[in-house]
């Protein structure tokens, strides 16, 4: 898919949410001639700003930033749409003599992007609805269950609270008669995408947890309650698909007076560690990650300089 006859080869980093990816694609700005591609399943959409983490207008004019701000919370977005996209993206990059950097913590979007995915035929109008009502109706609980019967291996490995890919799951099985794994087994439809590098960021747990609630607490000091507001006033409805991220939800349910606001915060936080510990599981089962201290951000900066210094010198040794 690259070559490296096409401009600077493509750099990953990867890592648990509040693990501080974002400061080092800052950070590296400042010795390499870099852009971003956004690689969160949330910055895509617009008016999801604290919630999201999602890089300052600042920092976005520092440094070019690709695939945020580009869906309203209507509407879904998968690990197929953001190959789809992102890959002409890096495409352009490369070929304007600049580095693409894919910062995310979405591993099976980078996975999907890196790797491709195979081809599942298009989903129903049909059993969208008929998935997404049993949605409404009965709850999430109910399709879980009902993934469970169908497709016991994806209702294993998909959280039961992710909401997107419990769905998206079941409506695959039902139009298809495969599950997810099964798909995913098959040859990619594309071909793989070559990267220079793969950076991963850690930390020890009980400081990325840390970290975590002071984020959470953060958010709503700069207005987080009051952003999730307005978009329902906007007419962003409940169910969209951007509010059924970890922490929309939780203030969705605390706003329309079913929770109290320390509950939809302790509550976002726990799912949050959660989530971030099956992030953490995830990439360190990736191949050739470089794993990066970082407590300490100077020496992960010069770290992976270092790294990709090397991965070029040696594409050219080889070319």
């Amino acid at each position: 898919m690259d070559s490296a006859g096409q401009g600077p080869a493509t750099i990953l980093i990867v890592g648990p949410t509040a693990v501080g990816k974002s400061a080092l694609a800052l950070a590296l700005a400042e010795r390499l001639p870099l852009e971003v591609v956004n690689a969160d399943a949330l910055q895509v959409y617009r008016g999801l700003d604290i919630g999201t983490a999602k890089p300052s207008l600042e920092e976005r004019e520092q440094v070019r930033h690709h695939l945020i701000d580009i869906l309203d919370p209507s509407e879904p977005f998968s690990a197929g749409d953001f190959r789809r996209l992102a890959l002409p993206v890096v495409a352009d990059i490369r070929r304007r003599g600049k580095c693409p950097v894919v910062v995310g913590g979405s591993g099976f979007y980078v996975r999907a992007l890196v790797e491709g995915l195979s081809a599942i035929p298009p989903i129903p109008e049909s059993v969208r609805e008929e998935v997404r009502e049993l949605w409404r109706r009965d709850g999430l609980a109910a399709v879980g269950k009902r993934l469970l019967t169908l497709d016991p291996v994806s209702a294993e490995r998909i959280p039961p609270e992710d909401t997107q890919r419990v769905l998206r799951a079941l409506e695959v099985v039902i139009s298809t008669g495969r599950g997810l794994a099964d798909w995913w087994s098959d040859e990619p439809e594309e071909g793989r995408l070559e990267i220079g590098c793969k950076l991963g960021l850690t930390l020890p747990r009980a400081l990325l947890y840390d970290r975590i609630d002071q984020r959470v607490a953060e958010m709503v000091r700069e207005g987080w309650i009051e952003e999730v507001r307005e978009l329902l006033r906007r007419g962003c409805l409940p169910t969209s698909a951007a509010f059924q991220a970890i922490g929309y939800r939780q203030v969705v349910r605390h706003i329309r007076g079913e929770w109290p606001l320390d509950r939809a915060l302790q509550d976002t936080a726990r799912e949050t560690r959660r989530f971030a510990k099956r992030q953490v599981t995830w990439f360190r089962k990736e191949q050739d990650v470089h794993w990066l201290d970082g407590q300490f951000p100077e020496r992960a900066l010069s770290a992976a300089s270092g790294v990709i210094l090397r991965g070029r010198e040696n594409d050219q040794a080889e070319h």
